[in-house]
């Protein structure tokens, strides 16, 4: 890399190395293709129950965490699949807990909505709106308390922001400086119902300012700005300056979940955002940039590919739990 660059170089060209910008491509490659995989797998009837896909959020999931490494942690939500990657999960054990295996990060138990990889520091996906929260603001306490230096990453969505749980997190955090990132990844519809009407302020990171931390809006599609945004929120907890809220604006481009018949937006809303697609933005800044040609891109996906079709083939040959230990993890007891 050139000790000067031009003034208008992207954060992300400034400050990764041309091998980091690619495995962050190969790893947004990854998602989508780990997530058309389980959609597939689903409509095939291998994979039972529902699932919740973050297509078109690529760049906020990656962006978020080129900042961390395995000490530092993540908390994330029902829509987890792209932050399990970003982190560093292996696809094949993904798949295997889609599939209800034993192989699978949580022993086929999890499911889609609760996969946790705690070697990489994954504290685990949450079925509960908004439960990732407390989670974080525990983790980073205990950071904190051990002075461990790990920072704690806490994903949550729009929907979360109006939860008291996002409230009391940010307001501890805040009061005991703690090494935590809230990052609202911002797609514009709980459910089906718009932050327009169902958010009194315009953008969630002004929420903030209640809480004395900075707060900032980003292009979530964008890779550059993301990871801009996230460096900067990083080093400040590293630092012991205590925690930040970075709002990543991106879009999901299915429903809400499988159930989801998308009535409550347009086609024309769905195509304007599929333009703005973020795998698409990130490739063509590596071109522009002199980071890859066409032809490594193309062997990016090509990887990618090639590793979902045997994650799944893994997956399905994988063994099933055994009825008689259905009880092997159930902490508690019945009290007589």
């Amino acid at each position: 890399m050139p000790d000067l660059l031009p003034e208008n170089t992207p954060f992300a060209i400034a400050r990764y190395t041309p091998d980091e910008l690619k495995a962050a491509l190969r790893k947004m490659y990854l998602i989508r293709k780990f997530e058309e995989g389980a959609e597939e797998s689903y409509t095939r009837g291998l994979i039972h129950g529902t699932m919740h896909l973050s297509i078109g959020q690529e760049a906020s999931a990656v962006g978020a965490c080129m900042a961390l490494g395995d000490a530092d942690k993540i908390t994330s939500t029902h829509r987890g699949h792209g932050h399990c990657v970003a982190k560093g999960a292996d696809v094949s054990r993904m798949f295997a807990e889609f599939f209800g295996k034993e192989s699978g990060y949580c022993r086929g138990r999890g499911g889609s909505m609760h996969i946790a990889d705690v070697e990489k520091g994954n504290l685990g996906a949450n079925g509960i709106v908004g439960g990732g929260l407390p989670i974080a603001v525990g983790a980073a306490l205990s950071a904190k308390r051990l002075g461990t230096g790990a920072v704690t990453v806490c994903f949550f969505g729009d929907g979360a922001n109006n939860e008291g749980a996002f409230h009391e997190a940010l307001n501890m955090a805040a009061i005991w400086k703690l090494p935590v990132v809230f990052v609202c990844e911002n797609n514009k519809y709980g459910m089906s119902t718009s932050t327009e009407r169902s958010t009194a302020v315009r953008r969630i990171a002004t929420r903030a300012d209640a809480y004395a931390m900075p707060g900032v809006t980003v292009d979530g599609n964008d890779f550059s700005a993301v990871s801009e945004a996230m460096d900067a929120a990083v080093a400040r907890a590293r630092a012991g300056e205590g925690p930040s809220l970075v709002e990543s604006m991106t879009y999901r481009w299915r429903g809400h979940s499988k159930s989801d018949r998308n009535r409550y937006r347009s086609k024309e809303e769905i195509a304007d955002w599929m333009a703005r697609d973020p795998i698409t933005r990130m490739a063509d800044m590596l071109v522009e940039h002199g980071i890859a040609t066409r032809e490594e891109i193309a062997g990016l996906e090509a990887g990618a590919d090639r590793e979902i079709a045997e994650a799944i083939e893994f997956a399905k040959t994988g063994e099933n739990p055994k009825v008689a230990e259905v009880t092997r993890d159930v902490y508690t007891e019945a009290v007589q």
